[in-house]
């Protein structure tokens, strides 16, 4: 079965148009500020509609995601909460440690996305003056040094970047969070077979999906890995009763953008070091023009968002048809967000899973007993 995840706007707040900002560039304008009560409705509702976890970004813009998301679980009662945070910048051993507090004291609601760190210039704003593939080295001496940590015996260890001598973790979590990571360098897919549970890729389109899962997918075999490592996508979606709504929202927000705005944020992302960021600038090429890059999927948002800058757009029908698409490329987990928050997490929890449901590709992982609720765009038959 499929697994679908939310996202928390911790990087800026939240609003009715894209708000802009990240990889070294600055947030723009929300009209939603990141409230623990308003980030307390869209966790509740992620886990209400579906979703098993949330993911909460990690950066110099954005709401630190430990302290973020450790208020927001007590909030919530059953969502997963997919913790960003770059390796390096805190201790092994405390990492270690705080995400087995985290796991233990929330119920084992923990999951990890590692962010290596594609800005030399943000980095050294933490005081980490590593370049690119010193970062990813440490990377992977820091998980290597933290799973072992999780087996609760004594840890000495001696690389290049990290050490630790006689480590001994008594806040074992239980059970293990598993480990998320992206990465399109050379340098990150070594990592990713060698460590981690799930690699994410964003949103390509399908093809060149399926380069990426073959890439990672090899590697992991070179490291006896391929039946340990699945593989997810960070994706925005636009779902709307039919295709002719949903493109009509599309084109809203894209109205929304300036052609000043998209001068100023391409600029600085252009700066960015990250191999992935590069590949989302190529499909919107700064343009407003040609943006639907395949079908159903919409390059739009990238033109002022760093990271994740792709779209799903359409009808529920559409929208379950390329997942499917992605699917069928080895995609089993999706990490989804849309604008505003709140509202996009039920138009797609009363759309889209639905319809993934009468496919058999989804299950509600926490179903109500109670009198099932009328599936999204449907009327209650008369009494």
């Amino acid at each position: 079965m499929l697994k679908f995840h939310w996202f928390l706007p911790t990087n800026g707040g939240d609003g009715r148009q894209v708000v802009g900002g990240g990889h070294g560039v600055s947030a723009g304008a929300a009209g939603r500020p990141a409230s623990v009560p308003y980030l307390g409705q869209i966790a509740r509702s992620a886990e209400q509609l579906g979703f098993e976890a949330a993911l909460t970004p990690t950066g110099a813009w954005c709401e630190d995601a430990w302290v973020s998301t450790a208020m927001l679980s007590q909030v919530s009662e059953r969502l997963k909460f997919l913790v960003a945070f770059r390796p390096g910048l805190t201790s092994p051993f405390i990492a270690a440690q705080m995400a087995g507090s985290f796991q233990n004291l929330s119920g084992g609601r923990l999951a990890l996305n590692v962010v290596t760190g594609g800005e030399s210039k943000e980095q050294r704003m933490f005081g980490d003056f590593l370049d690119k593939d010193g970062r990813y080295a440490r990377c992977d001496e820091f998980l290597t040094i933290v799973r072992r940590l999780w087996t609760g015996e004594p840890v000495t260890f001696e690389g290049e970047h990290l050490r630790v001598e006689d480590a001994v973790l008594t806040q074992i979590p239980d059970p293990l969070p598993e480990i998320y990571f992206g990465g399109s360098s050379p340098a990150a897919g070594r990592v990713a077979a060698k460590h981690v549970d799930v690699y994410l890729t964003w949103g390509e389109p399908p093809a060149a999906v399926a380069e990426k899962v073959e890439w990672v997918r090899r590697l992991a075999a070179e490291e006896g890995r391929e039946d340990r490592i699945r593989f997810g996508i960070r994706l925005h979606t636009i779902a709307r009763d039919t295709s002719e709504e949903a493109w009509a929202e599309a084109d809203r927000l894209l109205a929304g953008i300036s052609e000043e705005e998209i001068a100023r944020v391409q600029s600085g992302l252009k700066q960015s070091e990250s191999v992935g960021q590069a590949r989302m600038l190529e499909l919107n090429a700064g343009s407003k023009d040609g943006l639907e890059i395949h079908p159903n999927l919409w390059a739009g948002v990238g033109l002022v968002r760093g990271g994740a800058g792709t779209a799903m757009v359409g009808s529920h029908s559409e929208i379950a048809d390329l997942i499917e698409q992605y699917q069928a490329v080895g995609i089993d987990e999706f990490v989804l967000s849309g604008y505003p928050h709140l509202e996009e997490s039920y138009r797609f929890g009363e759309g889209v899973l639905p319809e993934l449901t009468r496919r058999g590709l989804w299950e509600h992982p926490a179903p109500v007993a109670a009198t099932a609720s009328v599936p999204f765009g449907q009327k209650a038959a008369a009494s």
